[in-house]
């Protein structure tokens, strides 16, 4: 619940101190140069000024001609894009956003860098409401010219709608406040019936003679924010001032001023919390030997955030009593470097990262006399074998108990050193093939320094021969290493595992998988949808299918996804169509760039009569070949690496046209662009013939 005040009050009452940067506006007769995309709906400007809106109009009164207009009734495929005027802004800065949306719909927020397909999405919501509401998103230091763009996308009732009061930019993080403008930086109130954060300061001190002076001026008229025990009721009333949620990854230090009365009866502790709800205490006030408010001065603290994903700030005050005293906080302020030169940097768990194709990277065996080796090797796929799982015809580890010296063996993989007091997202991808029992096929253990293990995960999984991803989140006590376990316990029992992509970063797997976070335009994986992509119904005979599991037809397709092997992919389906018959998948309007682009994507051409697949470029009725395979391929997933340039608006088309035979099944899946050039050492897809393990 946001702050007892009236936000709309509030927006109209920005004051002087505070320098706002370009990109600010509050729509009191014009929109300070923002633009609406002439491809989408128009943003409108109220007829008395005050907001911009797409959809049906916020204004009771307003007029029944404008209603009636072409971009006034709200449609199914209705989304209005407002561009800012170009920004140059090289140090962080926080744009501030008073926003409603009414009924249903969404706005979300995002970044348009110079040279990009796509943009960097920084915040979003669905979350209607009956009033104004504030959020805040950290815009990073940038040397490039880039524009913020607002999509709003109004519901199908009549009176959805989505508007924007007042954009408002900032210099500085969007965690630092001082508490003296009214929309109070975006920090907000959980609200308590009995104890809450208040606004102290101003107009409050001639309500309560005993307030101290704020810190920011060191006067009774300046402004802070305080909670008190006066209307506690039950043990441990507890307090939250929340700051707005990160947009990225920041690390550093963080300081602030509190004063503290009557230590004994209340606790002021400060946390982060995920977008999880998960907390972590930053930092307890201890004992200060202060019994009056008015005696107390002002306390500094310094703490170190590092926070590798994007958290809120939350300070907390917990009362036992009536008599619990009162906590205020000032100037809360953030900077990039530790408090202490000696605070060690933020850990990097990328250095357990593998995907075998240039040797071990930093895991190691283990030489133990009853230990068997993992074997690095590169299948060349075929009907008989599937590849590795990074580009389908690169490396990757397999502990193959059929060449193992005997029944019993074990074989261990041992990575780098993981601090302790951490947690950490494990993902991996492995295959099982003949296993009889797969209880001990493989398992991930912690080895402790002090040589304990703890397990984990354990594999669960029938023996299917494809490869499926797992994701493994856990908590370091102390440093330790992930081990990778596995088992052969009878000769008859066991067949073979195979380990590929290893990778480990900060935070729980739900953050790190994307899973609360906001979609990467011009990223697919069809686990939610096309992602925007579209059926070509005017130039095609068929359309690509979304599927998951296995085609319906033998001998053809894929047997899981490339994602996860568990998820989605799109393919042709041929069994109902004709010899020569195509689907065409197309992508959403990309915009020009003088740079190179690099596309990605995984496909899969596997079938005795497989057709073609080819990548197309559209511009200006114009259909250009990007890159083209034709025949069977592989029975694994291939990685393809498409490298364009293209200076005018274009769309890529994926055509898959149906072989001689029902056996000619095409699937793509995981589809990604990226600004730049190909890296050159990358692996290109080649297809094999034979059925080599080297």
């Amino acid at each position: 619940m946001l702050l007892p005040f009236c936000l709309l009050a509030l927006a109209a009452s920005i004051q002087a101190q505070v320098q706002l940067l370009p990109g600010s506006c509050n729509f009191e007769s014009n929109t300070c140069g923002y633009t609406s995309d002439t491809d989408f709906t128009s943003w409108r400007l109220h007829k008395d000024g005050r907001f911009v809106a797409v959809g049906a109009s916020l204004d009771q009164d307003q007029d029944q001609e404008e209603d009636s207009s072409p971009d006034a009734g709200p449609q199914s495929d209705t989304k209005g894009v407002l561009l800012s005027p170009a920004l140059e802004q090289e140090e962080w800065s926080c744009l501030r956003l008073v926003y409603q949306i009414t009924g249903q719909g969404s706005l979300e927020v995002l970044q348009r860098s110079r040279g990009k397909s796509f943009d960097e999405p920084l915040w979003s919501s669905q979350t209607p409401s009956d009033s104004w509401v504030i959020s805040s998103m950290d815009l990073r230091n940038t040397s490039e010219p880039y524009r913020v763009v607002m999509e709003g996308k109004p519901g199908q009732s009549d009176r959805s709608s989505v508007a924007i009061f007042e954009i408002h930019i900032s210099s500085g993080y969007c965690l630092e406040c001082d508490f003296e403008e009214s929309h109070l930086c975006g920090f907000s109130n959980q609200w308590n019936a009995n104890v809450n954060w208040y606004v102290g300061g101003g107009t409050a001190q001639l309500l309560h003679n005993n307030m101290p002076n704020d810190h920011t001026y060191n006067n009774r008229t300046g402004h802070f924010m305080y909670v008190d025990s006066l209307y506690a009721r039950t043990f441990k009333e507890v307090a939250k001032l929340v700051s707005p949620m990160t947009t990225g990854p920041m690390s550093g230090c963080l300081s602030f001023q509190y004063q503290r009365s009557e230590e004994g009866g209340n606790l002021f502790s400060v946390f982060t919390r995920d977008q999880l709800g998960q907390y972590q205490e930053l930092w307890r006030a201890g004992p200060e030997n202060q019994n009056e408010w008015t005696l107390v001065e002002w306390i500094s603290v310094q703490v170190d955030l590092k926070a590798p994903y994007p958290v809120q700030v939350v300070f907390e005050v917990a009362f036992n009593s009536p008599r619990g005293g009162r906590v205020a906080v000032d100037d809360i302020s953030f900077s990039p470097e530790f408090c202490s030169a000696d605070t060690e940097p933020t850990f990097d768990p990328s250095i357990a990262n593998c995907d075998f194709e240039s040797g071990l990277c930093r895991y190691v065996q283990d030489q133990s006399p009853a230990g068997s080796l993992w074997k690095r090797v590169s299948v060349k796929p075929n009907i008989f074998r599937n590849g590795d799982h990074t580009t389908g015809s690169g490396s990757f580890l397999l502990a193959h108990s059929r060449l193992s010296p005997g029944a019993g063996y074990m074989s261990r993989l041992l990575g780098p050193t993981l601090p302790g007091n951490m947690k950490f997202c494990l993902r991996f991808y492995f295959s099982l093939r003949g296993f009889n029992q797969t209880d001990q096929a493989l398992s991930a253990y912690l080895l402790h320094h002090t040589k304990t293990q703890e397990r984990i995960w354990t594999q669960g999984e029938k023996s299917r021969g494809i490869w499926i991803a797992s994701d493994v989140t856990f908590t370091t006590t102390q440093p330790a290493k992930v081990m990778f376990v596995s088992v052969c316990r009878s000769f008859w029992d066991c067949g073979s595992v195979a380990l590929d992509d290893i990778s480990v970063s900060l935070g729980d797997c739900e953050q790190t998988a994307g899973l609360v976070s906001l979609a990467v335009p011009g990223h697919c994986d069809f686990e939610s949808g096309l992602c925007g992509y579209t059926q070509d119904r005017q130039s095609d005979g068929a359309d690509w299918q979304r599927r998951r599991g296995p085609t319906p037809t033998s001998y053809t397709g894929p047997r899981g996804d490339h994602s996860t092997g568990l998820g989605y992919y799109v393919h042709l389906e041929a069994s109902p169509l004709l010899p020569g018959q195509n689907a065409r998948l197309v992508s959403r309007p990309l915009r020009g760039s003088r740079g190179r682009r690099c596309l990605r994507f995984y496909f899969h051409m596997y079938g005795s009569g497989t057709g073609q697949l080819a990548v197309r470029l559209d511009k200006d009725g114009q259909d250009l070949l990007l890159w083209q395979q034709g025949g069977e391929q592989s029975v694994a997933w291939l990685r393809a690496t498409v490298e364009y340039q293209c200076d005018v608006q274009h769309q890529i088309v994926f055509e898959a046209v149906r072989g001689s035979s029902v056996r000619s099944d095409i699937a793509i899946d995981d589809i990604t662009f990226e600004s730049g050039a190909c890296p050159v050492n990358e692996v290109r897809t080649t297809a094999w013939t034979n059925n080599e393990i080297e």
